[in-house]
């Protein structure tokens, strides 16, 4: 379906057609109607598969068919991370380019007086992460009293990151007539009972499968110690020329050191996560979307709504805990219908982890050996506890000296040598 059959206004439709968009998603055709007829919506959707437009083109259009009053906020987004808060507040810019609407987006980690500034002047959109939109409430810096249109965005991970106390804190302050819309990648008991308490006889959309990831991805596994981890990386990427690639571990700290061992290997990289401030994440993500930075190594937290076009390769370093988040990392790739490459580099004691996953997908992830990089059959697994391996002594004693770091072009040899809120 054309985006010229749903109904949107003219200016919408401009600007949609200036981002060389003409096709509707599945998500969107379903949604837009809805929305603009005033349906409340509970909607399943996973990353990329363009439900960010899906809500903020109708509600543009709502907002334009009503009065403009630039003194009162009349829409708010929520999202649980900032990242994902500066894509809905680009989006919200971009679609609304040729109406007269202010939007503002209000996260942690950066000053609140520039924010507070923003809002004295008058916005009629406010994308926000839940932490900060309390600290203007408490401090009477945002007046909410005229909402007109609310969405919970990623809802699912909103409530795996603990807001869901805050959620329900803002949501006393809201009026009550109001349109919601709640998105989720999973419909989980806890999601169901959020949106019993917030939604007015909803529309249930669902364009996902649960547990399936976006469809253009060609996934892989490539078995290997722990300890060559990074010399098979740093050799996969100077081999076969990857140029831009995301990859993502469990820990902050483990970002860190693996972007600085990736720059000894000759790579330029890059890590984001809960501890960098606002601005080096920023930088961080321009530079790798510009091509300056290779390779830009994150967390699942900092990484959830990055959006980035067209990208090609998505690496799991180390497999997440929780299997739905396998699924959220590589939807980083294969969006808006191209193709994606997701590998995961899998060792002994993430054999568990991996059953998981491929118990959630319903299929088994091809696997392969990289050689010269065969395992060594002789290592015993061992547990995974907060993210790291617990090293037993004998271990720690025996850990094999495999040469010299690899190079980014790939020679063969070489050794490899959380928390509370963060938005």
């Amino acid at each position: 379906m054309l985006f010229n059959q749903l109904g949107l206004s003219a200016e919408l439709l401009r600007a949609v057609e200036k981002q060389g968009y003409q096709t509707a998603t599945p998500i969107q055709q379903q949604a837009i109607p809805l929305i603009l007829e005033g349906r409340d919506i509970l909607a399943g959707a996973q990353t990329g598969t363009g439900k960010t437009a899906g809500f903020t083109l109708p509600m543009l259009q709502r907002l334009q068919n009503g009065t403009v009053n630039r003194r009162r906020i009349r829409a708010l987004v929520l999202t649980p991370t900032r990242e994902l808060a500066a894509q809905v507040a680009d989006s919200v810019r971009c679609y609304g380019q040729y109406l007269p609407f202010r939007a503002a987006v209000i996260y942690g980690g950066v000053s609140i007086n520039t924010q507070i500034a923003k809002l004295r002047k008058g916005v009629d959109v406010v994308v926000a992460t839940p932490g900060r939109l309390l600290d203007h409430l408490q401090q009477g810096t945002i007046d909410l009293g005229a909402i007109e249109c609310l969405v919970l965005d990623e809802a699912d991970r909103m409530l795996d990151m603990g807001f869901i106390r805050d959620i329900r804190k803002i949501m006393k302050v809201l009026p009550n007539e109001r349109q919601n819309l709640l998105f989720s990648a999973t419909f989980s008991k806890e999601i169901r009972g959020l949106a019993k308490d917030l939604l007015n006889s909803p529309s249930e959309i669902s364009v996902a499968t649960h547990g399936k990831p976006a469809e253009g991805i060609d996934q892989l596994v490539y078995r290997v110690d722990r300890q060559r981890k990074r010399e098979l990386l740093s050799h996969t990427i100077g081999s076969q020329d990857w140029r831009q690639v995301l990859v993502f571990t469990r820990t902050k700290h483990g970002a860190n050191r693996l972007a600085t061992q990736l720059e000894s290997d000759g790579l330029k990289s890059a890590a984001i996560h809960g501890n960098k401030s606002q601005g080096a994440r920023l930088r961080a993500l321009q530079d790798f979307k510009t091509g300056k930075v290779r390779v830009l190594v994150a967390t699942d937290v900092a990484a959830r709504g990055l959006d980035i076009e067209r990208l090609p390769h998505v690496v799991n370093y180390e497999l997440p805990h929780v299997p739905e988040d396998y699924v959220h990392r590589i939807g980083r790739t294969a969006r808006a219908g191209h193709q994606g490459h997701a590998v995961s580099l899998v060792c002994v004691d993430e054999h568990k982890l991996l059953a998981d996953i491929e118990k959630l997908l319903q299929m088994n992830i091809c696997k392969e050996t990289v050689p010269g990089y065969e395992p060594d059959p002789r290592i015993k697994a061992e547990p995974i506890t907060r993210g790291r391996v617990q090293r037993s002594p004998s271990r720690k004693k025996n850990r094999r000296n495999t040469g010299r770091p690899a190079s980014a072009k790939g020679r063969n040899s070489g050794k490899r040598r959380s928390s509370g809120r963060q938005m």
